[in-house]
């Protein structure tokens, strides 16, 4: 018996069968190798794609086995039959491709919501963003493929989209003011700083539309991203957390200058070595600056770890250095006005 001698809707079964089963052996042991190297090297995205990849292959592999038998059908079978199992090699590689896109983005999204802060507070949109993004491509190709003229529904589409566009242009512009921030990185989540404003503090959370500030006074400010993109914004975390802590100290003009200079920079220094939020490394500095009215006045600098800590190192600094000046004798004079009557 030849194989012309087998019915062929026996045979293009078992053709079908032997093809899948050899293409999956082969397809596991590269995947297996593949995945060996991949698993050596830190870059994560290699992991992602290999994962994404392979439902999508084992789904190709089953579509080329279609086009195997379909090239193995008789001449006597009718179109239709080739017509068909063309359609069904047509459809699953793009329902392949649609799963491999989909899932290798949704992977990315999560693999970078660990690093991009707007990522991890609005990981979900973007992923259902994504997803409508990839299923509406993977349609349109799906009726192009059937025949389907796609052109009116991409006018339908292009119109509709600029309507959209029209009626949500302040959202819009919020978004893309927040994507501006996501790439550009003036500021991050936890850095402190200061709007245009006047208002100051921590930065809870940048999401698509709005940036979230948390105040000292254990408030929240929610700042539209077009507003913050487009104003003065005083970074003290950019490009090191720690600020300088500067203290304008008067004294009276009998003080032995050096032994004011002498007595503040011992305080400073226990300061910046004793307080939490002090930079026990740091040097403190002083200059006197000016003859006052009443007094002679220098600045001191202090520096401090970050934004909030330097509200506390200045607390402790001005209380031990008023109780030292007392224990020094050193005196830091009040305002005084002589009135002058006539006669």
């Amino acid at each position: 018996m030849v194989l012309s001698d087998i019915n062929p809707w026996l045979l293009l079964p078992l053709v079908f069968l032997c093809w899948v089963l050899v293409l999956s052996m082969l397809k596991k042991v590269v995947f297996a190798i593949v995945h060996k190297i991949a698993s050596r090297t830190e870059n994560q995205i290699d992991d992602l794609l290999l994962e994404a990849l392979d439902f999508p292959v084992q789904l190709i592999v089953y579509a080329s086995g279609l086009m195997v038998v379909n090239h193995l059908l008789p001449s006597n079978v009718g179109a239709n039959v080739m017509q068909y199992l063309l359609y069904g090699f047509k459809i699953v590689a793009v329902v392949a491709g649609v799963l491999f896109v989909d899932k290798f983005m949704q992977g990315l999204i999560r693999l970078y919501a660990q690093k991009v802060d707007i990522l991890r507070t609005s990981g979900g949109i973007a992923q259902g963003f994504m997803r409508a993004v990839v299923l509406g491509l993977g349609g349109l190709i799906l009726l192009d493929t059937f025949g389907v003229s796609i052109t009116p529904i991409i006018a339908s589409l292009g119109i509709g989209s600029l309507a959209v566009a029209l009626a949500l242009q302040p959202t819009l512009e919020n978004f893309f003011s927040g994507i501006q921030l996501v790439t550009d990185k003036p500021v991050k989540v936890g850095q402190y700083i200061r709007l245009e404003s006047g208002e100051e503090g921590q930065v809870l959370k940048i999401g698509w539309r709005s940036t979230w500030i948390w105040m000292p006074a254990n408030n929240t400010v929610v700042i539209p991203n077009k507003l913050l993109v487009n104003s003065r914004v005083t970074n003290y975390c950019y490009p090191d957390p720690e600020v300088a802590v500067s203290v304008a100290v008067g004294v009276g003009y009998g003080a032995d200058l050096e032994q004011v200079e002498r007595v503040t920079l011992a305080v400073a220094g226990e300061v910046q070595k004793e307080v939490e939020g002090g930079v026990s490394g740091f040097q403190p500095v002083l200059r006197f600056a000016t003859l006052g009215e009443w007094s002679v006045t220098c600045n001191v600098v202090l520096r401090a770890k970050d934004m909030p800590a330097s509200a506390v190192v200045r607390h402790e600094f001005i209380k031990r250095l008023m109780r030292r000046y007392g224990q020094e004798g050193i005196t830091v004079p009040l305002p005084t006005r002589i009135v002058m009557q006539g006669k």
